[in-house]
């Protein structure tokens, strides 16, 4: 019945489109995966996976004179995981993506309340991670100034943690299964400011975050809270045919598993070139700090907490992605070329080669390379996307991942294919 009521909703608010603009669009995207190393290494006798899944939108926007309502409705859905005829949604995956309002306060000042997404600049420390199919977003109130070549977000959040008998809403802090402990994306309070300047060749963005994590006993009773704190910038230049974009982040306070944290950072660098019409190439560093301390609660491990992290340091999501938290950081090289190989053809082709910011117990640093190759073809209304990618682990990755070299398979690899429609069901034009 919730589905029903929504899509009521979304009919209703066509027919109010007389003195305003409504859009309901929608995004069809079904990939298929196989791994056979995806994430960590895959151990000899291990089968392989194989896998399909969609994610299905549909987006409704309505714009008045003095405001703005988003609203986006997703599932995602597991080919396989419902029984035939039993009408159960087995994984329990339909929910509002998106609900926000934007109200503008006068001249170039706004404010945005609600269910959003939160993607700044390269998407570093904030993104949408849109590869994911679920997709990331935030509960929080922003007050915004957008001028010519200035803006300004500044956002709070507050969110409930605790159930109707005073425990935790999502389980223990201390309970996490891909983190550690607890869970860095569940924080209790966030407020962030984001600045932003534009010169002719140049841009310049400053970021500080503040997330509170609430704190709960083994009993799951509530034990005070945990404050981290991230300061940040990017640059960005582009000018001809080159391009250049520096990020360097500082990370302090109190982790979101109790850890205190000093002197974690970013720092990274990418250069790009347009050698011709048809050919792009890329090349870049990025060090991320790792833990060199010997005391059990002190840390000096970055985490780059919202970010589209499966957009950096490789496809295949070896590191920070529901992985290497509080580690021996790391040190990404790596090049790239983008060939246009039509009209609406490209091959993207990236080597990277990994190493830890310190070394493991053994003393090794070095972890391994990945070559990652992505084949897109755009159609008349829809797209295609291949990828493929490999990894030649090292003695180093082999021993990060707790695998004995001599048990592992002898290929490590992933490949995916992923087709991608937008459809746009209306587009009301504005009548005065």
């Amino acid at each position: 019945m919730k589905k029903q009521y929504l899509f009521i909703t979304l009919l209703a608010l066509s027919v109010q489109s007389i003195y305003s603009q409504f859009t309901l669009d929608g995004q069809f995207r079904p990939r298929t995966e196989y791994r056979s190393g995806f994430q960590t290494i895959i151990p000899e006798g291990v089968d392989d996976g194989f896998a399909i899944n969609t994610r299905a939108r549909l987006n409704a926007g309505f714009k008045a004179e003095s405001f703005k309502v988003y609203l986006s409705l997703q599932d995602l859905l597991v080919w396989g995981e419902n029984p035939q005829i039993v009408p159960v949604d087995a994984n329990n995956s339909f929910a509002i993506f998106e609900a926000w309002a934007s109200l503008k306060l006068g001249g170039s000042w706004a404010t945005k309340i609600g269910r959003q997404v939160l993607s700044y600049d390269d998407q570093r420390f904030f993104g949408g991670l849109d590869w994911a199919q679920q997709g990331r977003n935030h509960d929080l109130a922003m007050i915004s100034y957008k001028g010519d070549k200035f803006m300004m977000d500044l956002g709070f959040a507050f969110n409930q943690d605790l159930d109707e008998n005073g425990g935790p809403l999502f389980g223990f802090q201390n309970q996490g299964t891909a983190y550690p402990a607890g869970n860095p994306f569940q924080y209790k309070t966030m407020q962030y400011l984001y600045l932003k300047q534009q010169w002719t060749s140049l841009s310049a963005s400053f970021l500080a975050v503040n997330n509170g994590y609430q704190n709960f006993d083994a009993e799951g009773n509530t034990d005070g809270t945990n404050s981290t704190f991230t300061l940040g910038t990017h640059l960005n230049y582009k000018k001809g045919s080159f391009g250049a974009a520096a990020n360097v982040f500082l990370q302090s306070g109190t982790f979101f598993n109790g850890l205190d944290v000093g002197g974690a950072y970013l720092l990274g660098l990418d250069l790009t070139y347009k050698a011709s019409n048809k050919v792009g190439l890329g090349a870049g560093v990025e060090l991320i700090s790792g833990n060199d301390t010997d005391t059990p609660d002190k840390t000096e491990a970055f985490l780059p907490t919202f970010g589209t992290n499966h957009k950096f340091n490789g496809f295949m999501d070896y590191f920070y992605v529901g992985n290497h938290v509080n580690s021996i950081g790391l040190f990404d090289v790596h090049v790239s070329a983008n060939f246009a190989l039509g009209e609406k053809s490209s091959l993207l082709a990236k080597v990277l080669n990994f190493s830890g910011q310190q070394e493991l117990p053994s003393g090794e640093k070095g972890l391994g390379t990945e070559i990652d190759l992505v084949y897109t073809q755009g159609f008349k209304g829809y797209a295609l996307k291949i990828g493929y990618s490999h990894l030649f682990p090292s003695d180093g990755m082999y021993e990060l991942k707790g695998i004995l070299e001599d048990a592992a398979k002898s290929s490590q690899n992933w490949a995916w294919a992923m087709l991608i429609l937008k459809p746009k069901f209306l587009n009301t034009a504005k009548v005065d």
